[in-house]
């Protein structure tokens, strides 16, 4: 519909989105502060020209939280507040829930084994342990694995600027890249030294968060597309 002349024989999925979001917006006092919530995305596309009420909008939307089951819980929150949006206007609403990373779970006796192996070739005054309560708030493959299977994540300095941003650049090349290979050679050696005995220990010691069929099972059940008419 022409937004001039007659808008009023269209409808706005602009508007639709708008309210989504300050829905969104409007529910962070549900996000529990032990669940280190993140809620963020991008439009894609807002409409075809000014002069024409927008018929279809484009979001991309991301839910991270610090347990599996606030995940869910919060992504079913976004997912209704996209419904009230377009029920605000009398719009249509498709939802394709794709299945994020999980939050990550250091294993303990192989993130020690990795501590050593930097001290040593660095120093402990180098090195620093982040508490396992705290949670940096991005997300990573690795923390499906390791829901799965014993895994460390560790990072290295090297480097200046905001992450994922235009302006982050290597600045040591021997913190970011040489010492790291060096202390993964270390640690590979470690665990699989005299027989293995050490990474035999790493696996008895680890208790997984989810076996393997039940992972596929709870990110299968994630994947879902969500069609609401609120118009109807």
């Amino acid at each position: 519909a022409h937004a001039g002349s007659a808008p009023h024989r269209g409808i706005n999925a602009l508007n639709a989105a708008t309210f989504a979001l300050q829905a969104i917006n409007g529910n962070r006092e549900l996000y529990r502060e032990e669940d280190t919530v993140r809620i963020h995305g991008i439009m894609t596309s807002g409409g075809e020209a000014v002069s024409a009420v927008p018929a279809e909008v484009k979001l991309e939307w991301r839910v991270r939280s610090s347990t599996p089951e606030a995940v869910v819980r919060n992504s079913a929150i976004v997912d209704r507040c996209f419904k009230a949006g377009a029920m605000a206007v009398g719009a249509s609403v498709k939802i394709t829930n794709i299945p994020g990373y999980l939050p990550i779970r250091h294993d303990n006796t192989l993130q020690e084994l990795f501590r050593k192996n930097s001290s040593a070739l660095l120093g402990e005054s180098s090195i620093l342990v982040m508490s396992p309560g705290r949670n940096r708030g991005g997300s990573t493959d690795m923390g499906d694995l390791s829901h799965v299977m014993p895994i460390c994540h560790p990072y290295t300095s090297g480097a200046v600027g905001a992450g994922h941003s235009k302006d982050y650049i290597i600045t040591d090349y021997q913190n970011a890249v040489v010492n790291p290979a060096k202390i993964m050679a270390m640690t590979v050696i470690d665990l699989l030294g005299d027989g293995g005995v050490k990474a035999k220990e790493v696996l008895d010691r680890h208790r997984p968060i989810m076996k393997k069929d039940a992972y596929v099972k709870f990110q299968r059940e994630q994947a879902q597309i969500i069609v609401y008419s609120g118009g109807a």
